[in-house]
């Protein structure tokens, strides 16, 4: 029987083709190997994401009117519900941590280098949108942190001229945080983004695998001073073991961070009520969120808060064309390896200085 069905599958799906170029596939082994794995992590951070948010479906209610009491629903009498969403809280956090690293790390090794800046490209769109969900995502439960820091959030797009006040209109589905913004939210987040998000991940993947893993440029040169070409492994089963190793760690780290401090509920949103003290957003937006409180009110005659939104959408444009921008000359490399130390140096100390003041 079961030669039969295997026989049967193999008439119609492409399955000994996969195999043989799973059993080909190499990834190159050397001391910066370590890297590899956090795109995998945030691969698999996703699809707890994606499991997780389909069970939270069966009992949420999106309206201003039910959905506090439904996610309240889950946490206290749906059986597990609490772990459920403490699991689907954590992973989103952790999936954004993850990403920042594979980030951060393709673009210190200078993996963006041709043939592969598509697979770049493609990779800074899957980290904005990654920031999209947990952005539309904190509304949701509609507490009262969510409700004054989504208000917060969504008045930045207002300081941009022209299309300011269209802008807000069209995240928040009126002048305020409503229902109508937890609804259109909802529908972004489950409906929108996840569609836009799969098939940029296709095509990342894709990409991936047409073009191999990158190796960074001095270890190219000293296995070529050396005379000998880059290690590497089999893709099955040593690299796909490991990776499956680095996927067990991550998930024990997700259980003893659901089990040992569960995600809270918090106050209902009371639209009416006075913003209560502390307010900021998810950690991850925290160093804009401290940045544009440094910010004087003009700058050179200009908006302040106008030219930090403006100096942060020419920064996220430049991040996306990077591999167009950089040269690939020593001094080119350089100068992208120093502004990437510089910002990250930034974006560490104003979450750091965010945390404190939040502490005092």
């Amino acid at each position: 029987m079961a030669e039969r069905v295997r026989g049967w599958l193999a008439e119609r799906l492409p399955l000994q083709a996969l195999a043989d170029a799973l059993r080909h596939k190499t990834v190159p082994q050397h001391r910066f190997s370590i890297w590899y794995y956090f795109g995998g992590m945030t691969l698999f951070l996703f699809a707890i994401q994606v499991g997780t948010g389909a069970l939270l479906l069966l009992y949420y209610r999106p309206s201003a009117g039910e959905a506090y009491e439904s996610v309240q629903f889950i946490m206290t009498r749906v059986p597990f519900g609490w772990l459920v969403r403490s699991i689907h809280a954590w992973s989103a956090n952790l999936m954004v941590a993850a990403a920042f690293a594979h980030m951060f790390s393709v673009l210190f090794l200078k993996a963006y280098r041709p043939p592969r800046e598509l697979t770049w490209i493609s990779g800074a769109v899957l980290l904005f949108l990654t920031l999209a969900f947990g952005f539309t995502g904190y509304l949701l439960p509609w507490n009262e942190l969510s409700y004054f820091a989504t208000r917060v959030g969504t008045e930045i797009g207002g300081a941009v001229p022209l299309v300011g006040d269209f802008s807000v209109r069209l995240l928040r589905g009126g002048k305020d945080v409503t229902g109508a913004t937890l609804t259109r939210f909802f529908g972004v987040h489950v409906a929108i983004l996840p569609a836009i998000a799969t098939a940029v991940l296709m095509l990342h993947l894709w990409l991936i695998q047409a073009h191999g893993m990158s190796v960074p440029r001095s270890v190219e040169h000293s296995v070529q001073r050396d005379g000998r070409r880059v290690r590497a492994v089999p893709f099955v089963p040593h690299f796909v073991l490991r990776e499956l190793f680095g996927w067990t760690i991550v998930l024990a780290l997700l259980a003893a961070l659901s089990a040992f401090m569960p995600w809270e509920l918090g106050k209902k949103a009371d639209p009416f009520a006075p913003a209560p003290a502390g307010i900021r957003p998810e950690w991850y937006f925290l160093w804009t969120f401290q940045t544009l409180k440094y910010v004087p009110a003009r700058v050179l005659g200009i908006n302040g808060e106008l030219l930090a939104v403006i100096v942060l959408a020419v920064g996220g444009a430049a991040l996306v064309a990077l591999p167009l921008l950089d040269r690939n000359t020593p001094a080119s490399r350089r100068a992208v390896s120093v502004l990437a130390a510089t910002i990250l140096l930034f974006m560490l100390v104003m979450t750091i200085v965010a945390l404190q003041t939040e502490a005092r």
